[in-house]
């Protein structure tokens, strides 16, 4: 149960600046060292290991271990569901749903990772498209997967029934913070995203969240979607 303590206590570990900074830079669903995150976080490598050990007791973060290594990243996919809510909320109600963004920004809003899901106009595309096809129905925080969607998902190569199985929410909507709506979170959601990197569809950029949609992405979305994504 959620009490006033608990908020408090959550509220402290986010007002932290490079708390924040590191919890953010994890939002892509990569692991990195504490002295990785000592430099996202413009902090000393001793300052770096206080806020992790922070973010640990707040079951914010979890550990690795690889032999003498030690990588960090998101405990659950529920720290980055809202995460990314509360990034819609830093962004004032007074803004735009168009404002204007830099070219960094302007490559995370058009398609990003959110942990291991597709977020930005990619995200929420491939999203509206299958509730406008009735593959999915919106029931609360919640998508239902339909009897005809379920077919179309397995005929697209995604196993249905394997991402059900998962321990953790199914299919889940997660609120976007730069298109102002839903995309499609859960393990329904990363198995969709595994299977557009599978087809070469999409791939990671080599530094951040961003995504890159390729030339043969950008045909099989157009194809399977019927999403325009041409320059």
């Amino acid at each position: 149960m959620v009490t006033d303590q608990n908020l408090t206590e959550i509220g402290a570990v986010l007002g932290q600046p490079a708390r924040s900074a590191i919890l953010l830079e994890l939002l892509d669903g990569r692991a990195r060292t504490a002295t990785e995150l000592a430099d996202i976080a413009g902090v000393s490598r001793a300052t770096a290991s206080a806020h992790l050990a922070r973010l640990l007791e707040s079951e914010l973060l979890r550990v690795d271990k690889q032999g003498r290594h030690r990588y960090y990243r998101l405990a659950a996919p529920k720290v980055a569901e809202t995460l990314e809510s509360l990034l819609v909320l830093a962004g004032g109600q007074a803004r735009p749903a168009r404002a204007s963004f830099g070219p960094a920004q302007q490559e995370l809003r058009h398609a990003r990772m959110c942990y291991d899901h597709i977020a930005g106009s990619l995200g929420v595309g491939l999203t509206q498209v299958l509730v406008g096809n009735g593959s999915l129905v919106e029931d609360d925080a919640n998508y239902q997967v339909t009897e005809s969607g379920a077919g179309w998902l397995r005929s697209f190569g995604i196993d249905v029934e394997a991402a059900r199985r998962k321990r953790r929410y199914f299919a889940r909507t997660c609120l976007d913070w730069s298109e102002r709506q839903p995309h499609l979170a859960g393990s329904l959601g990363a198995a969709l995203a595994e299977r557009l990197f599978e087809l070469g569809w999409i791939a990671r950029e080599a530094e951040g969240r961003s995504l890159h949609i390729t030339d043969t992405g950008v045909q099989g979305l157009q194809r399977a979607f019927g999403l325009d994504l041409r320059a």
